[in-house]
Formats: C-alpha cells, structure tokens, sequence
C-alpha cells in the first residue's frame, strides 16, 4: 500500500467535496438528521469555500492518497493564539478505515503543530460519534470539554472537545 500525505490545490477541491459527501452519507445517519448533514456539508464543503481557506496562511488542508486514489483527507488550524492546533477535519473513506491511514493524517497534523510550537492537538466530535469518539482515544485524545453550538437553521452541533498533548512539548515551550 503506498500512501501520500499531500497539501490540497485547487484541482484536489471538488474531489474532496465529494469524498466528504459520501463519508458523511455513511456516517452521519442516526447521529444528527439528513436535513443537518445536507446543510453541514453545504456549509463546509462549498467549493468557494474550499478555495478560499486554501488561501489562508493560518489554514492547511492535506490529502492522503492510497496507491493514487484519494482515500482520505484532513484540515488543521492554529488556535488559543497559536498554543493548539485545531484538527478540524478529519475523514478517510470507510473502506479504507481501521488500516492506519487516520493515524498517519493525526501523526502529520501533529509534526505540524511541533514544528509551529503548539503543545496540544483539539478536535470536536459529535457526542454521539461513538466509533470516532473510540478512535481518538485510541489515538491519545480524552475529553476535554462538552459543548453546543449554534450552527444557524435550527441546527446545533453537540460535540465534546477532545485535547491530546503532543509529546516533547512542555507548558513552558
């Protein structure tokens, strides 16, 4: 299995949007309603949107690729005024879960946020994500917090936010 972790272009947008679409198709039933997953991946994953946050200096988005296909991908950002790194997305096709790939984009968002000084990993999960929230546990992570947030059109995202320490990094760093 050959993998490549590499950043986004602009040429990478509409494949990605459509792998997200067929991820959250799989996932999201029964954890929030059709009408939120449609309104949440229209919010997230508009093609002016993508474009525009390739353009952001504070924002990286990567895919990983196995043997050439796209299989997966992830998007990070600096919070906390640049102590955590925020692991916004996440996502590898269902196929392909539970083979390491999700590992390998953790591990890549990780050696990112050392090499920018940030001490800790955040992401948010939804509460009822049970095989995600299992995932990042296996992967480091506990829950830091619980939230709910107001997303517009009567849609909320009731998430816990989950914290792992990058190892090598002090408080003092």
């Amino acid at each position: 299995m050959d993998v490549l972790i590499a950043p986004l272009s602009a040429a990478d947008v509409d494949p990605v949007a459509a792998l997200a679409r067929r991820i959250w198709q799989q996932t999201y039933p029964g954890i929030i309603s059709q009408a939120q997953i449609d309104f949440m991946l229209e919010q997230r994953y508009h093609r002016q949107r993508l474009l525009d946050e390739l353009t952001r200096p504070d924002l990286w988005w990567d895919q990983l690729r196995v043997d050439g296909q796209l299989a997966g991908f992830s998007s990070c950002m600096r919070v906390d005024g640049g102590k955590e790194m925020k692991l916004d997305k996440i996502y590898v096709e269902p196929a392909r879960q539970r083979l390491g790939l999700g590992a390998r984009l953790i591990a890549h968002v990780a050696e990112r946020a050392l090499a920018l000084g940030c001490g800790t990993l955040i992401l948010a999960v939804n509460k009822r994500n049970q095989a995600a929230i299992a995932a990042y546990r296996k992967h480091g992570f506990a829950v830091r917090e619980s939230v709910c947030v107001d997303i517009g059109q009567g849609f909320v995202m009731d998430d816990f936010i989950m914290a792992k320490p990058l190892p090598g990094h002090t408080a003092e760093s």
